[in-house]
């Protein structure tokens, strides 16, 4: 998915945090060091969990940052020709194009739009949600209206989840992520501990939303349309992060009851949902 050369890109709705350390320290992965350990903290938190059930911090204060953050994308990041080249402006345009998509679907609803942020991050981070280093994937926080994302875990999700890869893969991660703000707005995130049916609702509407974004990205004035091939890379990422495609990888065995995201078919056809109706009313995962 290639963004138009001639879009204006806002880099003030992301916020560029990398290279500043790791506040508090290295911290454990649940479920085990390696590869094994990082699988099983991605399968649970990747895609839209809350870091800080896994990762056992009790904090609940925003995030804080000193002068100057995002001053590089500030410069860097200013068209969709730089989106096109740079890894860093194309999540920026991702979402420009996701905040004005929402904000439009929402008015024709009659509903307002709240912004969220993107923090870009490295290593580690202080969320409103808890300490979460990079090994738990990206995430949304309900409790400071946030979105957080270490690039390196693309590079992850093609060498040990095996997707394929490509800017509509990182596009769908993204769209996901708003997926989950769209859901805290519209009062359907919910709070506290979900049951595993609970969990893999709430997830597979997020994928649809993401679909529904992805038939209407072109018409935000960001993207063209985008190619079959580019939807099959994004269908691609979506069976990659599915419960039993992971579990098949991690533990060679597949257990529904404890799936909290989907199968790697649900994922695609809740996906599909979205792309092909290209309407975010149609994503009622209540009857799955």
């Amino acid at each position: 998915m290639t963004f138009r050369r001639g879009a204006r890109l806002d880099p003030t709705q992301v916020r560029d945090v990398r290279g500043r350390g790791v506040p508090g320290g290295g911290m454990a992965l649940a479920g085990g060091g390696g590869i094994v350990g990082l699988v099983l903290v991605v399968a649970y938190v990747l895609l839209g969990g809350n870091p800080g059930a896994l990762l056992g911090s009790g904090s609940q204060v925003g995030t804080q940052f000193g002068p100057g953050e995002g001053e590089s994308l500030a410069q860097e990041c200013q068209s969709g020709e730089d989106a096109n080249i740079r890894d860093d402006c194309r999540i920026v345009g991702f979402v420009n194009s996701l905040q004005v998509y929402w904000t439009d679907t929402l008015t024709q609803s009659q509903l307002d739009y709240e912004p969220a942020v993107t923090y870009l991050f490295s290593d580690g981070i202080q969320s409103g949600c808890g300490f979460a280093t990079a090994d738990v994937g990206p995430f949304y926080c309900p409790q400071d209206v946030s979105i957080y994302l270490d690039l390196t875990f693309f590079g992850d999700m093609r060498s040990r989840l095996g997707a394929q890869g490509g800017p509509l893969a990182e596009g769908y991660v993204v769209a996901h992520e708003y997926g989950h703000h769209i859901q805290d707005l519209l009062g359907d995130l919910g709070s506290g501990q979900r049951s595993s049916a609970q969990s893999v609702r709430t997830e597979l509407q997020a994928d649809c939303y993401a679909g529904a974004w992805v038939a209407n990205a072109a018409d935000t004035g960001f993207l063209n349309q985008p190619s079959r091939d580019q939807v099959a890379i994004a269908l691609d990422a979506a069976a990659a992060v599915g419960d039993d495609r992971i579990q098949r990888r991690t533990t060679g065995q597949v257990d529904p009851d404890s799936w909290t995201h989907g199968s790697s078919e649900q994922r695609q056809d809740w996906f599909l949902v979205g792309y092909q109706g290209g309407d975010p009313s149609e994503c009622d995962t209540s009857g799955v």
